[in-house]
């Protein structure tokens, strides 16, 4: 491989110090190794971020409502309906366990205005990015918090947050740490009545994380579900799973909701399924 020159490195160091000013392709240095924005090839202004070469986020600037990863939307999906059901639009606390490139933050802020959403994000360096390259509203819409996840959990005052989303990733796994039934208790103590806690999982065929994930939600909330496609349920790729939990009821088979949320599911690019209390439980052994 060949060795880059003085100049050559000393002209990218010196790039990385300015400040930013809209998104350019390009790898950029950050505080956790490297940050990779490409153009999606589909959109005039869309984005695709890679983190240390794993895809993190997809953002078209100017279209916040506009998710490209199936698993965002089964998120917002899910949010949504709970929102309708247990909790106030107009004073939303929403809490995102990891950042990238705030996708989330940016769709709830704009399908609920005067949500509050606060991104805990490791990494300095890319929390400057962001915030740069995209049109992320400014604080106290998003509020971006540079900390560990555990840590900032951690100091959550009880009952201080409507819905708390961990979509954490070190490579492609997430840190044990966040994903143990301790670390759900605290989220679990940190969230007001009505509360929804979501969780992204990422997992291989075994879906021995996502069985984990399940149990551990199952330790403290009375009512839970789980998200994916079919052929991820059935153990047939690597893929997302999403799980939740909460106090308050979740869509429950044979429901106006639990149809509502079915339908939005099935009619998307990959079709998802939805499953209830009941089969959490049984997925989980419980």
């Amino acid at each position: 491989m060949a060795k880059k020159s003085k100049k050559q490195s000393s002209s990218r160091a010196s790039e990385q110090e300015k400040p930013v000013a809209g998104a350019a392709a390009g790898v950029y240095e950050i505080s956790t190794g490297t940050a990779e924005l490409v153009p999606d090839g589909y959109h005039a202004d869309g984005w695709l971020l890679l983190i240390n070469g794993v895809q993190s986020s997809h953002v078209i600037v100017g279209q916040p409502q506009e998710l490209d990863f199936e698993y965002m939307r089964w998120i917002a999906a899910l949010v949504r309906s709970h929102v309708g059901e247990h909790l106030n639009p107009q004073a939303l606390r929403i809490t995102h366990l990891g950042g990238g490139a705030c996708s989330m933050a940016r769709y709830f802020a704009d399908v609920y205005p005067a949500s509050r959403n606060t991104v805990v994000e490791l990494d300095a360096r890319l929390a400057e990015l962001v915030r740069g390259w995209f049109d992320i509203p400014k604080s106290p819409r998003v509020k971006i918090r540079v900390g560990e996840a555990g840590a900032v959990a951690a100091t959550f005052v009880e009952s201080s947050r409507d819905i708390v989303i961990r979509d954490v990733f070190a490579g492609d796994v997430t840190p044990v740490s966040l994903t143990t039934s301790d670390f759900v208790g605290t989220i679990d103590s940190s969230l007001a009545p009505g509360g929804l806690y979501v969780i992204n999982c990422g997992d291989d065929r075994t879906l021995a994380n996502a069985k984990a994930d399940a149990a551990a939600l199952l330790d403290h909330f009375e009512y839970a579900c789980v998200i994916a496609d079919s052929a991820m349920l059935k153990g047939r790729r690597r893929g997302n799973v999403i799980l939740a939990g909460s106090h308050s009821p979740l869509p429950e088979a044979g429901s106006v909701q639990a149809a509502a949320i079915a339908r939005e599911l099935m009619s998307g690019g990959v079709p998802a399924q939805y499953w209830d209390s009941a089969k959490v439980r049984a997925f989980a052994g419980r």
